[in-house]
């Protein structure tokens, strides 16, 4: 920059008269500063040197913070990627659904009391109404309306309805419900039909168990105390009876040594591991038991209506599934986090910038010619860098440098590329007027 100042003050301003313009102006281009992205901030940028803590020994507590701090984000992202891992796996709870039935039944009759009512005026319905809720923790109905509500068919895969064959015959005594999936869920089931007398009917409830439960055969329920199961279950509690009863191969560790009870279920005396998923399919029995209801619908004189509640254990998902999830996917905390960081920084970068401040104050407090002599060295080498001047200025600002014996021959050097400079200046300028006087004396 320097230099080119002084070429623009030496050149002077042009003299050639302005003209006309030949062309299109050249176009500038305009450099706009560009914000460069800030450098992201190092772990390492928050720690306080030793020297620092030593000149103020109160940063010692900021240390013992920043330490447990690193701990602490350990054992979360431990726990996080714990929580990771029991998310792939199914987490059911039991409660309890009350299941409630409800039945009424009336009388068709004509409005007008002087009509005369005939036989089909005055017959007889009975309605049935199967609805059902889930109990809280402590055994009630849950009356929260903010609560999500989970729908009452979708705790079932199917649902059928027997009634009285000898009252509805066989082709209108049943009533089937199946899911599928364009299943739309329903709070409640409700059956319609005609009848002045007591009507029994028998309901028949699938679960809709998720993920698929099994009905084990009866001898492998009995050995193993499971009755229906999840497929993982079964197998880990046949895993516990192998283990429990010492029925692994001691040389050959992929091969069981079946005893009495597994020979006679499995029907071998041994068997590999790989094998036991093919063996156990034949004793998975599909579907599981249903949940079978005996009601009797009664039919009184006039509209009456009568309620029966039944409990059964259902499977839920564990409400602490959706708190792990909330855990994982919230960046509420996170946001909060990197903003308190981004102010820990700062303050970290202000501090380093103040013991630089200081140490500056007290090294020219101390010595100050010393400190002024050091100051303008350092900015005379920054200045040389700057503008890439080879030497040393600091040793050439000073007499003695003058007086080596290598000045001599230095000065003749430079007096001498001088002269031969100034000689090349004057033959070229002589030789153009030599070649502008014969090109006149020829014309």
């Amino acid at each position: 920059w320097y230099q080119r100042r002084v070429r623009e003050s030496s050149s002077g301003p042009s003299s050639q008269p302005p003209g006309p313009s030949m062309g299109p102006m050249p176009h500038h281009s305009v450099h706009r500063p560009t914000h460069k992205p800030k450098p992201k901030k190092k772990a390492s940028d928050l720690v306080i040197s030793q020297q620092l803590r030593e000149l103020v020994p109160e940063s010692q507590a900021y240390m013992d913070l920043l330490s447990f701090e690193r701990k602490l984000d350990a054992t979360i992202m431990r726990k996080r990627l714990d929580i990771q891992e029991v998310l792939k796996k199914p987490m059911k709870t039991k409660r309890k659904l009350r299941i409630f039935i409800t039945n009424t039944s009336y009388t068709n009759q004509s409005k007008s009391p002087g009509d005369q009512l005939n036989s089909e005026e005055c017959q007889t319905t009975w309605e049935l109404k199967i609805e059902g809720r889930l109990l809280d923790e402590n055994g009630q109905v849950r009356s929260d309306p903010r609560a999500p509500k989970k729908k009452f068919s979708s705790f079932f895969k199917s649902l059928i309805i027997e009634l009285d064959k000898e009252m509805y015959g066989p082709d209108s005594n049943f009533v089937e419900w199946h899911r599928n999936p364009q299943t739309q869920e329903t709070d409640g089931f409700q059956v319609k039909r005609p009848g002045d007398k007591p009507v029994k009917c028998t309901i028949n409830l699938q679960l809709d168990y998720q993920p698929q439960n099994f009905k084990l055969d009866p001898r492998l329920g009995r050995l193993l105390g499971i009755h229906t199961a999840t497929r993982p279950v079964i197998v880990t509690a046949l895993w516990q009876y192998i283990k429990t009863n010492k029925l692994q191969d001691p040389i050959h560790r992929d091969t069981i040594k079946c005893d009495e009870y597994l020979q006679s279920i499995f029907d071998c005396p041994t068997m590999k591991f790989s094998d036991i998923p093919f063996k156990l399919n034949p004793l998975f029995q599909q579907p599981p038991d249903p949940i079978v209801i005996e009601h009797v619908v009664a039919v009184d004189p006039g509209e009456t209506k009568s309620v029966t509640h039944w409990d059964i254990s259902v499977e839920v998902d564990d409400t602490l599934k959706q708190q792990m999830n909330n855990f994982l996917v919230s960046t509420v905390a996170q946001q909060e986090i990197m903003s308190l960081d981004q102010k820990i920084y700062e303050t970290v970068d202000s501090i380093k910038a103040l013991k630089t401040k200081r140490e500056f104050m007290l090294s020219f407090a101390s010595d100050p010619y010393g400190f002024i002599n050091k100051w303008l060295i350092s900015q005379s080498r920054d200045l040389k860098v700057m503008l890439n001047i080879e030497g040393d200025p600091e040793e050439e600002r000073k007499a003695g440098f003058y007086q080596k014996d290598w000045l001599k021959e230095g000065v003749c050097r430079y007096f001498y590329t001088k002269v031969q400079q100034r000689r090349a200046e004057l033959e070229r300028d002589l030789g153009v007027r030599q070649l502008g006087t014969s090109t006149t004396s020829s014309n």
